[in-house]
């Protein structure tokens, strides 16, 4: 659910883990270069607001958060937003006069769990070089002991304890450490993918929840389709089961050869629902601002070439989110202009210029987008008035769309402007 915070909303923070001082190790090596320092730090700062027993807080306003980390109320969201999405709080809300949250506090997973996740692991392993990494991987690793020549002597439990007869005890609310799962949609059909694989080449009967959760994984990490995924899992078959490292290789192998040996990196998300426009209606602005909402900039560039993205095009992409903090939207637009205006030539210097004006201008909407893009344009028009110069411009420019229907041929044109 999608809801903005307000000052004097209230919260109470419940604690559903125990935070050990090899916990903090984790958030700040293995969690903090994906989600970033500020995320860490409200995990922390929350996690000060609980009583002594460390079950739950009093009372607060999301102003006294303000206070205590001397950040912006967005700020706080958007790193909220992301403790959400790496699995470190869940968050209820109780509508009113003054909105009410509740922010459960989830222990992070383990660093075996952490780093043995698909998800998890890529996306560390993109946001650290490789010197980085392995330090990483050999500090939380155990050291190999030679046991040979040495017998296992170890007392069994029934060696040294005897039951004897005791009322029973109820003992379910008791403090224990507690995880949550990624959550994010998968993009196969599952159920499809299985049916273009023969009887003959696999047992459907040997596959476990487990590796039935690691092919979506996969699935969303190298971005495949239902085709794709089943030609990989059937080079992974082994004696009609399904051999996971031969699966996680196939993967990588396949996205390396796609993307000129490259691996995957966080950038195919879009516009986020809370900066969408509320009510799309019939004109061509909202047709215009629904198009460059709905689709990431992956499928933007993809379809403005009919062909996948360069390696080149998408570190600009990563640039102007992970750098710049533009909104995938708004990155959109800046990707249309960039491309129009500049003879569909994407050149590091002028999208790095235009960006850094966009991101000083707090440009988050796409609206707010389309419009600073048409007073730059006119405004820059009027002082080069009277050149003879001609340059081809996006469609939506230089004209009028506030309020204007489109009719069938100027939605089919707009469609086939936005390669849709």
């Amino acid at each position: 659910m999608v809801n903005s915070l307000l000052p004097l909303d209230n919260f109470v923070v419940i604690n559903k883990t125990i935070l050990e001082n090899q916990d903090r190790l984790i958030l700040t090596l293995l969690y903090q270069p994906i989600i970033g320092s500020i995320s860490i730090s409200l995990y922390l700062t929350l996690w000060s607001f609980l009583d002594r027993n460390k079950v739950n807080s009093l009372n607060n306003t999301h102003n006294d958060l303000v206070i205590s980390m001397q950040l912006k109320l967005d700020d706080i969201k958007e790193a909220k937003d992301k403790l959400e999405a790496i699995g470190l709080i869940k968050t209820y809300l109780k509508k009113g006069e003054v909105n009410n949250y509740i922010y459960e506090l989830y222990g992070p997973l383990s660093a075996y769990d952490f780093l043995n996740d698909p998800i998890l692991n890529t996306a560390l392993y993109n946001n650290l070089n490789k010197k980085e990494y392995k330090r990483i991987i050999d500090l939380f690793s155990m050291p190999k002991i030679d046991l040979k020549g040495y017998q296992d002597i170890s007392c069994s439990f029934n060696d040294v304890y005897n039951f004897v007869s005791m009322n029973k005890n109820e003992n379910s609310n008791i403090k224990k450490v507690s995880h949550l799962d990624l959550a994010f949609e998968p993009n196969i059909n599952f159920n499809e993918v299985l049916s273009l694989i023969p009887e003959e080449l696999l047992n459907i009967r040997s596959i476990s929840k487990d590796t039935k959760e690691l092919i979506y994984e996969l699935s969303f990490i190298y971005n495949l389709d239902n085709e794709q995924i089943t030609e990989i899992i059937k080079n992974s078959l082994v004696d009609r089961k399904i051999d996971i490292e031969l699966l996680k290789e196939n993967c990588r192998s396949f996205y390396r050869f796609e993307n000129k040996g490259n691996i995957p990196k966080l950038v195919y998300q879009n516009q986020p629902l809370a900066l969408r426009q509320s009510q799309p209606n019939n004109s061509k602005k909202a047709r215009l601002i629904n198009q460059f909402e709905n689709m990431t900039p992956y499928e933007f560039l993809s379809s403005k070439q009919d062909s996948k993205p360069t390696d080149k095009d998408m570190r600009i992409v990563e640039y102007l989110i992970a750098e710049q903090k533009l909104n995938p939207g708004v990155v959109n637009v800046l990707l249309d202009y960039v491309l129009k205006i500049n003879n569909n030539k994407l050149v590091w210097k002028f999208v790095e210029q235009i960006a850094v004006q966009w991101k000083r201008s707090n440009i988050e909407t796409v609206s707010d987008a389309v419009d600073f893009a048409q007073k730059e344009y006119l405004n820059n028009n009027k002082k080069t008035k009277g050149k003879q110069k001609v340059e081809v411009v996006p469609s939506w420019i230089d004209q009028d769309i506030e309020s204007d229907l489109l009719s069938d041929d100027e939605l089919k044109e707009l469609e086939k402007e936005l390669g849709r």
